[in-house]
C-alpha cells in the first residue's frame, strides 16, 4: 500500500533523544519505472496520513514554548495557525465559513469526537459548529477497540480532521462521513470509501471534500483500476464539490503494498494525483508565541531532525517526514497546468499547493478516546493530514464569499499563479528528499526543491488568506 505519507500514528508516548544523525553511506536512487500490469490485482492498502506525538504530560494545551523546551519542535495553537494564513480580516467581516458544509471521509472515526471537539474549542474559545453531523452510509461501525492500531490511528486521524477544519472555519458545518471498513484493507475498503461519497454526493449539499488518506500510484494494477474508483470524484466535479487529498508524508519516497517496503524511485500517491483533485502538499511555519512569521514558511522536511524524528518515530533517524511531491504515472498533464510545463512535464504534477504539515511546528490536539492516558490527551500532530483540512477550511471561506460551491479550483489556482496575486505566497526553500534504510543500506531518494515559481515540492506555493479566499471565490465563482 501506499503511504500517501509517513502515515504512521504515534499513539504510544516517544521518548526524546536527542544527538547527531549519523546516516552512513547511502545510495542514490532515481525515477523508476511507471506501474505495471500485473496478472493477479494486489491489495492496494491506504492508510490515513496524520503524524501524532506527545511527551508533555498536561490537564490543557501545551504553548510553543513548553514544546520547544520538552521536544524540541515547535507545536502551534489555533489563534497561531490563524494569524499565520492572515484569517482575522475575513473573520472581521463576517467570513467563517457560514452556509458552507465540509464533508470528511475516514474510516471508522473516532468514538469521542463530538466530546473532543467540545472540550477543544472550550480551550481555544472557538464556538461550536452550527452542525456537526456524522454520518455511515455503507454500514455500521464496528465496536471501538484500543486495542486495534489501525482503529486507534484512525481515530487520531478523524480529530485532527476535525478539530482543524473547524479551526479554520469555525461556522461551517461538518459532515463526518465514516466507513466501517478500515483502507488498510485495500480494495476491500476503497470502494466503500467511493460509495459513501456517492451517497454524500446524492443526499446532502456540501462544499468541499477532505480526504487525509492516498495510495502509492505503484499500488495499482493498471490505470483501469483507478478509473474504476474515480466515480465520486467524478459525481463531485460535475456536482461542482471541491475535492482534497493529502499529498503524503515520505517525501518522494512512499511505499509498496506492505506498507513499510519503500519503493526505490520517485513516486507520487492517488487521489492527489488525480486532475479533478486538488494536491495539498506540506509546509513548515515558522512563528512566534503571537503567531507572526519570524522566517517565511519552508518545504516540510522533518527527515533529518533528530528531535522532530524522535518524536514522531522513536528514532533519530531513518524517519521519513516530508511532504509529498512529483508527477503521476498514470495521468497525463491538465490543461490548468500548461504554463508550468517546464515543472511538470507531460505529466500531471502534485502539489498543487501547500499548508503546514511540519512535525516541528505541529498543532495542537485533544483526543480521549480509549486507550489514551488521561494526562496525554492533548497532543501534537502533523503530516499533510494536518495541511488537508486546514485547506479545506479555506475552501469553505471562499465558498462563503462566493455564495456558492466552486468545483474544481485547480484551474483558478493556477491562474492566480500565473497573475501572481498576492492571496499566493510562494515557498523558496528546502526540498523533499529524504533518507531511510531498507534491507541493510541507506538508501537517499532525491527530490525536489522550492523554487520562486511552481516546483514539485508545495506546488504553486501557500496563502495568505485575506487576498487568496477573495480572490479565489471571484475566479472559481
Amino acid at each position: 500500500m501506499g503511504h500517501a505519507g509517513k502515515i504512521t500514528i504515534i499513539t504510544a508516548l516517544c521518548g526524546l533523544a536527542l544527538g547527531a544523525t549519523a546516516l552512513g553511506a547511502t545510495t542514490a536512487a532515481t525515477a523508476g519505472p511507471p506501474a505495471t500490469t500485473t496478472s493477479k490485482a494486489p491489495v492496494v492498502v491506504v492508510r490515513p496520513d496524520a503524524i501524532r506525538f506527545g511527551t508533555i504530560p498536561t490537564s490543557g494545551p501545551t504553548s510553543t514554548k513548553q514544546c520547544e523546551q520538552a521536544e524540541h519542535v515547535a507545536c502551534y495553537t489555533p489563534a497561531q495557525v490563524r494569524e499565520a494564513y492572515g484569517l482575522d480580516p475575513l473573520y472581521a467581516k463576517g467570513i467563517d465559513g457560514k452556509g458552507t458544509t465540509i464533508a470528511i471521509v475516514d474510516s471508522y472515526g473516532s468514538p469521542t469526537i463530538r466530546h473532543d471537539l467540545s472540550v477543544f474549542d472550550a480551550a481555544f474559545g472557538i464556538p461550536a459548529p452550527p452542525s456537526f453531523k456524522i454520518i455511515a452510509p455503507v454500514g455500521k461501525i464496528p465496536a471501538f477497540n484500543p486495542k486495534n492500531s489501525d482503529m486507534a490511528g484512525w481515530a487520531g486521524e478523524t480529530t485532527l480532521d476535525v478539530e482543524w477544519a473547524h479551526t479554520i472555519a469555525p461556522d461551517a458545518s461538518i459532515l463526518l462521513v465514516e466507513t466501517p471498513v478500515s483502507e488498510t484493507e485495500g480494495t476491500v475498503g476503497f470502494p466503500q470509501i467511493v460509495k459513501a461519497e456517492k451517497y454524500v454526493l446524492s443526499h446532502y449539499h456540501v462544499d468541499v471534500i477532505s480526504q487525509s488518506f492516498s495510495a502509492t500510484e505503484q499500488t495499482f494494477p493498471s490505470k483501469g483500476s483507478i478509473d474504476s474508483l474515480r466515480g465520486a470524484i467524478v459525481a463531485a466535479d460535475k456536482d461542482r464539490v471541491t475535492v482534497l487529498a493529502a499529498a503524503g508524508d515520505s517525501g518522494v519516497a512512499n511505499t509498496e503494498f506492505n506498507g513499510s517496503t519503500f519503493y526505490l524511485y520517485k513516486t507520487v500517491n492517488w487521489e492527489p494525483s488525480d486532475p479533478l483533485v486538488t494536491g495539498v502538499g506540506g509546509t513548515q511555519l515558522h512563528l512566534n508565541a503571537a503567531g507572526a512569521h519570524t522566517s517565511p514558511d519552508s518545504v516540510w522536511n522533518d527527515t533529518y531532525n533528530t528531535a522532530a524524528s524522535e518524536n514522531a518515530c522513536g528514532t533519530p533517524t531513518n524517519c521519513q517526514l516530508a511532504g509529498g511531491g512529483g508527477t503521476s504515472v498514470f495521468f497525463g498533464r491538465p490543461w490548468y497546468q500548461d504554463g508550468v510545463a517546464d515543472a511538470v512535464g507531460d505529466a500531471r504534477g502534485v502539489p498543487d499547493i501547500s499548508m503546514s504539515a511540519a512535525c516541528n511546528g505541529a498543532v495542537d490536539l485533544y483526543a480521549s478516546f480509549p486507550g489514551l492516558p488521561a494526562s496525554f490527551r492533548w497532543s501534537q500532530e502533523c503530516g499533510t493530514s494536518e495541511a488537508t483540512p486546514l485547506f479545506a477550511g479555506i475552501v469553505a471561506l471562499a465558498s462563503q464569499y462566493a455564495g456558492h460551491s466552486l468545483g474544481l479550483i485547480n484551474p483558478a489556482i493556477y491562474q492566480m499563479y500565473a497573475a501572481h496575486d498576492p492571496g499566493i505566497v510562494p515557498v523558496t526553500s528546502g526540498n523533499n528528499t529524504v533518507t531511510f534504510k531498507q534491507s541493510g543500506k541507506w538508501y537517499t531518494i532525491h527530490g525536489y526543491r522550492a523554487t520562486a515559481s511552481y516546483n514539485l515540492a508545495t506546488g504553486v506555493g501557500t496563502v495568505d488568506a485575506q487576498f487568496f479566499v477573495p480572490e479565489l471565490a471571484a475566479l472559481a465563482g
